[in-house]
Parts: structure tokens; sequence; C-alpha cells
């Protein structure tokens, strides 16, 4: 037996690119068996160093899925799929077609078609793991990334593609179908193809009424974004203000119109920088994969400091938001759960890790401070504090709560939006209105603050109630700490996307947690390569 390779799959070992891949396929130059002893034994001992492959070519009879006579639509599919995983933001070197290629190039023996047959298997796997449900393991990479990930079943995956008239189409289903992923490698196509001349903008600000080169820079980087139609003007007029402030929505700014320091910062941001943030996008996406992002759900972006209502794929409500503080014990974590009730007037039990960082050294310097808490024991009964040694206390040993009872400078404001969850997080109400007018809002301990509670809690009471805002006034107006249960939980979605896509282009956000800079050192470390652009 000897397995040949087309001129154009040997071709792929030297420039594995799209085009060639398209164009691939194993080609066998001489009759084979479906299957031999020699066949047979090199598969079952290729295939015994990982159990889920030894069971299905056991299960099947030990007949091949890629290297028989019949079978070339199928390694056809599967080394076009693997040789542009590039574009998808995929390490290309985990799967090697290169490999894969060289080792048809080199059989001679049914033993070594046998162990071609298992690596081609393995890298199948691999693939349809990582494009299904992403490359990395977040949680190894950064504590506070705790989201659970749907790893898919290799007996499914091979069972689908063996199911499949179509191993193309199969292949491509794999892959998240989610508009919003669509869009992230439209921008990556961009990013890499159409990287603009980026001519920096050099000026600290710049307003309506003024001109020279500066205004010129600014104009052309707004055209290449998309932002402005074709334009000669040289000055700052109302068409290029416009424009700035559509820009500065999409990206988070205050869009009053002004190139000011962050807006200009924004514009004058490299491609390349842009390219790893849609890349860990795109790689963050596919982790949500097997995620209903149709349906009502609630979508918390960290990065863009917003909470949203979003019903059948259309934002209802959003509201500026506040996340954890940027360090390593107050960020906000990622992960999905389901909202299932309100509290509305509620009390504040503070969090284990404020009592004994925060207030239990001012009690023990003074046991009147932080009169508007109570002490509070085991049972939740209030402890006078006049009982209490606070000083007799450490970190460890501290036997009681604190807790602030529903008033108007509650810390919890007026209402909490709760899905009850191992890490404490939840969305409430503040009375600390003011840190809502800053572009960061990273200023909590790691819950989520809400601009406007209450219009959000009216518009998630509307699905069950003909006067929502009612419902609501009529807890409030009790002034007791009462629970409202949502008819039908609500998934919430802690998310940290520094590149998303909107409906006029891109949205960009600052990397506030460092997180994105982690994930794609990572990726880069797994063997994610980036085409070099400009900047």
């Amino acid at each position: 037996m000897h397995i040949s390779l087309s001129a154009r799959a040997c071709g792929v070992i030297r420039n594995l690119t799209a085009t060639t891949a398209l164009t691939l396929a194993l080609t066998w130059s001489a009759p084979v068996m479906a299957q031999t002893d020699a066949f047979t034994r090199s598969l079952a001992e290729a295939s015994a160093q990982n159990e889920a492959v030894a069971t299905f070519y056991r299960e099947h009879g030990f007949q091949p899925i890629w290297t028989g006579p019949q079978d070339q639509a199928r390694r056809h599919a599967l080394i076009m799929a693997l040789s542009t995983a590039a574009a998808q933001g995929l390490p290309v070197t985990r799967y090697d077609p290169a490999a894969l290629i060289g080792l048809a190039k080199a059989a001679v023996t049914e033993g070594d078609r046998g162990r071609l047959e298992v690596a081609m298997t393995l890298a199948y796997l691999s693939y349809a793991r990582d494009v299904s449900s992403g490359a990395l393991t977040p949680k190894k990479i950064d504590p506070t990334i705790v989201r659970e990930i749907l790893r898919p079943d290799p007996a499914v995956l091979l069972a689908g593609l063996l199911a499949s008239a179509s191993p193309e189409a199969y292949l491509a289903s794999l892959l998240p179908e989610s508009p919003e992923y669509a869009r992230l490698m439209k921008e990556k196509l961009r990013l890499e193809r159409e990287a603009p001349s980026m001519i920096g903008i050099s000026a600290s600000k710049l307003a309506p009424g003024d001109s020279g080169d500066a205004v010129v820079a600014l104009r052309n980087r707004l055209i290449e974004l998309g932002y402005m139609g074709r334009s000669a003007t040289a000055s700052y007029d109302g068409q290029m203000q416009r424009a700035v402030q559509r820009y500065q929505l999409d990206q988070g700014l205050a869009a009053d119109g002004v190139a000011g320091d962050s807006t200009i910062e924004a514009l004058n941001t490299p491609p390349a920088a842009r390219l790893q943030s849609v890349t860990v996008a795109l790689e963050r996406m596919r982790w949500m994969a097997h995620t209903d992002l149709g349906k009502r759900h609630i979508w918390v972006n960290q990065a863009d400091f917003t909470a949203k209502i979003i019903d059948d794929g259309a934002v209802t409500f959003q509201t500026r938001a506040v996340v954890g503080k940027s360090s390593p014990d107050m960020r906000t974590p990622e992960f999905s759960d389901e909202m299932e009730y309100m509290v509305i007037n509620p009390s504040w039990g503070v969090p284990r890790s404020i009592i004994v960082r925060e207030y239990l050294p001012m009690l023990q310097r003074n046991r009147n401070a932080v009169g508007h808490l109570q002490v509070i024991d085991g049972k939740g009964r209030v402890v006078p504090r006049g009982s209490v040694n606070f000083a007799a206390y450490s970190a460890s040993s501290f036997p009681f709560g604190l807790r602030q009872p529903p008033s108007d400078g509650n810390a919890l404001g007026k209402v909490k939006f709760m899905f009850p969850n191992q890490y404490n997080i939840y969305l409430h109400d503040t009375p600390a209105k003011a840190l809502f007018a800053n572009e960061v809002r990273a200023f909590s301990h790691g819950c989520i603050r809400l601009g406007d509670p209450f219009d959000f809690a009216y518009t998630l009471l509307g699905k069950q109630s003909a006067d929502p805002k009612g419902l609501f006034q009529e807890h409030l107006d009790s002034s007791n700490e009462s629970a409202v249960s949502l008819d039908v939980p609500v998934p919430v979605h802690l998310v940290y996307y520094t590149a998303w896509p909107t409906k006029t282009g891109m949205s960009y956000r600052r990397d506030i947690y460092g997180r994105d800079a982690e994930l794609f050192e990572a990726l880069r470390d797994a063997g994610v390569e980036l085409p070099q652009v400009q900047g």
C-alpha cells in the first residue's frame, strides 16, 4: 500500500492558506482495503491512549472514517477546517494539519494508515472542542472567570460527523451561531486585511470650529471607521461633530461631540491592539456558544459598565452600572445564573470579608463606630455593642455579623435583584448616585450597582403584571423588607467584552481588570498567531 498526496495537498505543508485548503484532497494512489488485520492492530494500539477514541473504534468494528477510499470528502473537509482555524483565532499548531499531511505522505503500510487514522481523529476532536466551546479553560488563567463551560462529548462529535451527509456543513455547524460571533469575525477580517494607515491624531483636544492638519487627520480616521462619508472638509463642522458623537456613543464615552483626551486616545489605538481585543472576544463567545441569547436575559458587560435587559435579541432596557474595583479581591467575577426574585427595602448583611478587613479594626478602636450597622449573632439577633469586647477577637475568631436595616442610606438602596450564587454577587440600588457620572465606574466590592434600579424593576415585572410600577411602589411604600418573585426566572450573564458589535460598527472598551491581556497571552501560548498589521 502507498499513500500519496496531490500537488496541491503538498503545497499546504509550505503554506496553509485558505485558498490551498479549499482545494486540498488526500488521494490514494492505489486501491486499499477498508480494513486489514495490520490496520486493525495498529488502530487499536494507537487509539488506546484516548479512552473515548478507543471506545469509538471498538464499537464501530475498527472501521476507518478518514483513511478509507470512501472517506475523501470527510478528510478533505477536516484538513480544510484545520488549515483555516486561524481565521477563528484558534491555535492551528494544536491540530497541525501539516503534520497530518506529512504522515499521509510518508505512510507505506497498513500500520501507518492505522496511526494516521487515529491522529486525524484526535485532531478532529481537539478542533471540534475548541471551535465549539473555546481553546482555553479560563479558570486556570484568571480565578475570577468562573464561567462554567459546556464541553462537547467526543462520542456525540464523532456520531454527528458520521451521520452528516455533508462533512463540511457539519464542521461549520460547530461554530457559535450567534450573529455577534459572525460580526466579530467580520471585524477581525477587516483589521487583518483593511488596517487603516493609522496616521495619528496629534492633538489633545479638538472641538467644533477648529481647523488644520489635526482636524483633517480626525476626519480621515472617522471616514476609515465608517462614521463619516466622503468629505473634503478641513474644519470641525457639524457633520464631523455628529460623527464624533456617534463614535463616542459606540465607545462608551461622553457623547459631547468634542474630541477630548479619551476620544483621541481611542481613535489612535492601533489596529494590532484592536485585533487582540476581537480575538479574545471570539474566544469568550465560544465559551458561551451553547447559551441562548435570543430569549429574555440580563446582560451585564463589566468592561462597558452597563446592565441591559434583552428580549428577543433587542435591548428593551439599559442603565449605567458600577462594578467591582480593579483589585484581585474586589473584581466582579464572570459567570451566568438565573435571577429569581427582587428584595424591596432590603437590609444589608455586610459580607464577612468587608467586616474583618474594614469594620472590625474600626470597632476595636471605637465600639460606637459605624453606628448605622447592627451587630448580630449567628441566629440573626441584634447584640448590644456594650456587651461585646471587640478587641478580644481577631479576623478569624470574630463570631458576629453586621447588618444595616432598610433605610434611605442603606448601602443597597431600595432594591436588590437576586440570583443566589456562591460568590454572593447581585445587582442593587445605591445611595451613591454621583459615581454614575464617571466614564470608568469600578468602585464596588464586587456587586453591580444600577443607575436606574426602579425602572429596571418595572421592566422585569412588566412580563407578569399589568401595573408593574404600582406593584413595586406598593411594596416600597410599606417600608418593610419584602421579596417579589419573578414568575419566570431570567438568565443573568455577567460578562467582560472589550470588543462588541453595535448597530453602527464596533464598540471597544478599556481592559480595566487586565483580563483580556491575560487571555490573549494564554491564547498566544496555546499557539494562536495573528497576522502582522500596521500599528
